[in-house]
This record gives C-alpha cells, structure tokens and sequence, in this order.
C-alpha cells in the first residue's frame, strides 16, 4: 500500500492520505478513490477485532450506517486483522451495508496521524507514553455490559470472557506487546476532504475505548450532506 505519511493527527480541514486496501466485506480493494467525488465518507480506524472495544465501534458504525446513508454518506471500516481472519469473523459477525478493509502494517492509522502508544510503569508522554498508574485509573462506561465503570485493561478482560472470542495466531500477530495503537473515525467530504473526527488522541486519553457519540456525528453529516 502506497501512502503519504503525516506527522500530526489530520484535523477539520486536512485532506485524507489515497489508499488502496484488501476488502474484507466482499473480494478484491477498496480505495479511497472509489468514493472520491461520488460520495462523502465516515472512516473508522481501529485496532484488529482481538480488541473487544473495536468490535462494538464496528457495530456501533454498522447500526448508524442507514442514517448516514439516507444522507448519501457511506462508512468503511479499516481494522488491522489481517484479511482471512477478518473475513471469518464477519462471516458468522455480518455487517450489512458496511464496507470494511484490513490493514494490518497499520499503513492508514499511521497516515491519518494516529500514534502507537507505549505502556510505562510511570511516564506520560501523552500520545506516545502513558504510566500504568494513568491506564489503570482511566474509566470506561458501558451501562448493561459492564457492572460499573473499569478501567480498560479490567474492562477488555470481562468484554472478551462475555464475547467468546477465542484468539488465533493471526490475532496475536497483530497484537502490540507493551503498546495499543491510537484509533478513531474520520468523516470526509465528496472531495476527501476531513470535516469532522473523533479520536482516541484528544482530550490527554479521556476518549480512550470510548465510544463515539451519534449525535454529533449525525449533525456533522447533515453539515456535509447540506
């Protein structure tokens, strides 16, 4: 994959790096090119699905999808489990009406300005570093799935015995030893062209395995779709 690598977080404003990736959701690539001038688009970066909280992301953009597209907007969904394993779990986990793409060099994480965040026993270098003591005094929220809010570790653990989800070579090759790639969505214009996102970089970690909120999505689409 051929990409132009940036050194910031792309923002309002930025235009999105040009991708070419396998397709998950049916055989062949999906290119950013396949949209570009056609229609606009919501993109979710997120890690590979051995992450429980990128799984419900994936659902969370696979349940807003017919909004988005009564808007005229489509949505991909860019996850670094490597291609036939990604396509198992959709088999028996489908998506409708949602393409998805695998990456797993993490190429367009990298190109959009998401970092790979390093676990210390105590250094924050936020997004780069973060000490555990921070990690573990983090807060993830899901009422009707977790008992109370967690920190992310703890709450990945009970997210995952809950799912079932047996991981598999292929999920443990891209998994980050010591590490946890940044994620996020980006909605792009008709032309490519960033005009609202949500990531785990903002707010010093507070939008870390959050997710996002539709509302304010759905007002940035109307925006575009305007």
């Amino acid at each position: 994959m051929s990409v132009c690598h940036v050194e910031h977080l792309l923002q309002p404003g930025d235009q999105a790096p040009n991708f070419v990736l396998d397709a998950i959701s049916r055989e062949g690539k999906i290119a950013l090119d396949d949209f570009r001038g056609r229609s606009p688009l919501l993109i979710g970066l997120f890690r590979g699905l051995h992450c429980p909280f990128c799984r419900r992301h994936v659902a969370a953009m696979a349940q807003l999808s017919s909004a988005l597209r009564e808007k005229g907007i489509e949505s991909l969904v860019v996850v670094s489990t490597p291609v036939e394993r990604a396509r198992l779990y959709f088999r028996y986990q489908p998506i409708p009406n949602l393409f998805a793409a695998s990456d797993p060099e993490r190429d367009l994480h990298r190109a959009f300005g998401l970092p790979v965040l390093e676990f210390t026993h105590n250094e924050t270098d936020w997004p780069y570093k973060v000490g555990m003591d921070v990690v573990m005094a983090m807060r993830v929220d899901r009422p009707g799935e977790l008992p109370e809010p967690m920190a992310p570790p703890t709450a990945g653990d009970l997210l995952n015995k809950k799912d079932r989800y047996e991981f598999t070579e292929a999920d443990r090759q891209v998994s980050l030893a010591g590490h946890m790639q940044l994620v996020g969505h980006f909605l792009l214009d008709r032309e490519s062209v960033v005009r609202w996102s949500f990531t785990e970089v903002e707010d010093e970690g507070r939008n870390v395995c959050q997710a996002l909120n539709p509302e304010e999505l759905l007002s940035a689409a109307a925006q575009i779709a305007d």
